[in-house]
């Protein structure tokens, strides 16, 4: 089940606690994209927050949100980019798009196996993706005071295998947000901390988002019309004589 999108804004432009995920989540993803210039990019499900980095050099930005969920006009401050879309059909070509993020889209859709094939049509050869998805293991999927506590959790072993099925080739993951979801001045005021003690303690202290960066695995062509190809490589230099007119 999709969130509304106006409480999606809400959480991540109105809140403290949306202000400081914005922040921590949007590190994790440029480390891994530190640019894309010359590039399409493109969001699905609620990927605005982390797609500001990428609108000044990218040739373009595409924001997809889905029609259970609703469309908000994004950037307020620019030519809008959002398109509200059908969740498994894209107004986007085939091929097109050289880095995808996905938030708060996967682990919402009642089609996830279908979702993670249009994904796959919609990157070009050699595109990249991210998936940010909450994390089995950690808090933020047990309480339903964010985004992050809707929706099916996932683990790491999970999602790979998922995206293995659909033919993506995982690359990277991270794990963030070690910071408790709470509000309260505390933890708000420590929060720079947790995450930093959370990156060396990951192995006992579980990060309350996964973010796994896969690219799209193209097969090389098979089948009897390329084999009669190779067999007889040279039958070009020798055509047929045409027939002669009566």
């Amino acid at each position: 089940m999709h969130l509304d999108v106006q409480d999606l804004r809400n959480f991540y432009y109105r809140s403290t606690l949306g202000r400081a995920v914005q922040k921590t989540v949007r590190e994790q993803i440029t480390s891994l994209w530190p640019e894309a210039k010359g590039q399409t990019v493109a969001g699905y499900g609620f990927a605005v927050p982390f797609l500001r980095p990428y609108l000044r050099d990218s040739r373009r930005t595409i924001a997809l949100m889905p029609a259970p969920q609703g469309v908000i006009r994004w950037p307020q401050d620019m030519p809008s980019v959002s398109v509200l879309c059908e969740e498994t059909f894209w107004p986007v070509e085939t091929g097109h798009i050289d880095k995808l993020i996905l938030v708060h889209g996967l682990e919402t859709s009642e089609r996830p196996s279908a979702l993670l094939e249009e994904c796959w049509r919609v990157l070009g050869p050699g595109g990249s993706v991210l998936f940010v998805v909450p994390n089995r293991a950690g808090l933020w999927s047990r309480s339903d005071r964010t985004p992050f506590g809707y929706g099916r959790p996932y683990s790491q072993s999970q999602l790979e295998s998922q995206l293995k099925a659909h033919h993506f080739l995982p690359e990277r993951h991270v794990t963030t947000l070690f910071q408790p979801p709470s509000d309260k001045r505390f933890w708000r005021k420590t929060a720079g901390m947790w995450e930093k003690l959370g990156g060396k303690l990951s192995m006992v202290a579980a990060g309350g988002v996964l973010i796994v960066q896969a690219s799209k695995r193209v097969h090389a062509p098979s089948g009897p019309g390329l084999r009669e190809t190779v067999r007889k490589p040279l039958g070009v230099l020798n055509p047929r004589p045409e027939a002669k007119p009566v």
